[in-house]
């Protein structure tokens, strides 16, 4: 059973008598007009485009600096394998703590934070002594430090899709945000070899820290918790944003001051949905953490590409993120108009994932250093196109708790990056790069079964809801709630 609303009417009624085109394509008909219609979500949805662009490049500038870096303090590449592991171990330990710091205190204060930490510390990355005792220890303390700051961006910005954006725009803006993913990893390259090349790699982490802080500051200034609280939204904007939010933003109809309540961790770690999703991410970051630990030296070091080479061809699999990511949020929003988040979410990002598959497996078996070069970045292209569906759908499952869910989700994506960062150079080693890209596709088919099981339209707070109350069976919310009407 649920609240749902069609035009100013309110009605109780269960989800199977509401036809799900409507309760998922609403476009506010009762709201007032105005003559200063305002756009300050997307306002906002563009800078958190800017924040995910510029962690990536203060992560990824590391993989493009690692050959020079290694040389100095005389790591082989194994041993940079586990600096970049470092980073992705405590990435993926701090995002449940990311994500519940942004459900209690708010994305604004804890983004602020997380932006200016990881500034300091990739600026201390240079920092590191070539003739200190134990550099390497140091090194991997630092990334580690790194990554905890690191870990609050995309939980958090979780709470600000949740808070801020309609249901039916939610594939498109977390599309606009991991196209940053894209941006800053493509950016990264030339970047840094520019740099690199003119003034030593050192100085590459120093520039890169500097536009961290700058890029935080920004957001503080322009970014609120709430609609409500935001000068710049316009009653009809404010109108459209909370006739769109889903049921499950507070598992329960909820008032105009935003009140909600979080979801037990207990609720999370049981919830079906949010362990297949989980498991699907796993296998998605271990194959794009590929591309953002190693593809720029496999280029270099094993498909023989000189330094400007490398760089051109390193930029092509992170175009295609950025690009992919944006087609697929607005073909998921689409397809969730026209026949439900089944199809929109769930078989469109299996489906992306099996695509991904196929090109990381032609792309290993390339013999043209250029062609394997564009194939693989094809994949890479493919698996992005499914991006959006994982945090629309942690969104929309998760509601006022989407930090928490959503962060323990990207957990899952984390552990597979920092799987990856060492397993990957382990199995080139010994079989080869092509089995490594080869056992990627093979991950790819795993995460696309993984859809097969999560269900969109289930909302966690409304099964633990039920629960606590013996209500026997799951209780399925996939309306929109009637928000301060």
């Amino acid at each position: 059973m649920g609240i749902y609303r069609d035009g100013e009417n309110i009605t109780v009624a269960s989800a199977k008598q509401l036809p799900l085109r409507r309760t998922w394509c609403l476009r506010s008909p009762g709201a007032p007009m105005s003559t200063k219609p305002t756009h300050v979500r997307w306002l906002l949805v563009f800078w958190l485009f800017v924040l995910s662009a510029v962690s990536y490049l203060d992560r990824v500038n590391i993989s493009v600096a690692g050959g020079l870096l290694a040389s100095a303090y005389g790591f082989s590449n194994v041993q940079l394998g586990w600096v970049f592991s470092s980073f992705l171990v405590s990435y993926a330990l701090f995002q449940t703590v990311g994500g519940r710091l942004a459900d209690r205190l708010g994305a604004r204060r804890v983004l602020t934070l997380g932006v200016l930490w990881w500034g300091v510390f990739t600026a201390l990355t240079a920092a590191v002594p070539l003739r200190m005792a134990g550099a390497l220890a140091a090194l991997m303390a630092v990334r580690f430090l790194l990554g905890a700051g690191e870990a609050v961006v995309y939980p958090a910005s979780s709470q600000v899709i949740a808070r801020w954006i309609p249901s039916q725009e939610r594939g498109v803006a977390n599309g606009w945000i991991f196209a940053g993913v894209g941006a800053g990893a493509g950016l990264s390259p030339p970047l840094i070899t520019y740099i690199m090349v003119r003034f030593g790699w050192r100085v590459s982490f120093w520039v890169c820290a500097a536009i961290g802080l700058a890029v935080g500051v920004v957001w503080y200034l322009i970014s609120r918790d709430e609609p409500a609280q935001h000068a710049g939204v316009s009653s009809t904007e404010l109108t459209l944003i909370r006739a769109g939010l889903t049921l499950s933003d507070s598992g329960r109809p909820k008032s105009t001051t935003g009140g909600s309540q979080v979801v037990p961790w207990r609720m999370v770690l049981k919830n079906l949905d949010v362990l297949a999703v989980t498991l699907s991410y796993f296998c998605f970051g271990y194959v794009a953490w590929i591309f953002f630990s190693w593809f720029y030296i496999y280029l270099a070091q094993v498909r023989g590409l000189n330094l400007k080479a490398s760089a051109f061809y390193a930029m092509l699999p992170f175009i295609a993120m950025a690009v992919c990511c944006i087609v697929g949020g607005t073909l998921s929003d689409r397809l969730t108009c026209w026949r439900g988040p089944r199809l929109g979410r769930c078989v469109a990002a299996c489906f992306a994932m099996m695509i991904a598959a196929v090109f990381l497996s032609v792309g290993a078996l390339a013999q043209s250093a250029r062609l394997a070069s564009v194939i693989l970045a094809g994949g890479a292209g493919a698996l992005y196109l499914g991006q959006s569906s994982f945090w629309a759908v942690t969104a929309d499952i998760a509601g006022a708790s989407s930090g928490s869910v959503s962060g323990f989700m990207n957990m899952g994506g984390q552990i597979g990056g920092a799987v990856t960062a060492s397993l990957t150079p382990w199995i080139a080693t010994r079989l080869g790069w092509t089995a490594s890209f080869l056992v990627a596709a093979a991950l790819c088919l795993l995460g696309a079964v993984a859809w097969l099981v999560v269900d969109p339209t289930r909302a966690v707070a409304a099964i633990a809801q039920d629960s606590s109350t013996a209500v026997a069976g799951p209780a399925h919310k996939i309306g929109i709630t009637s928000v301060g009407s």
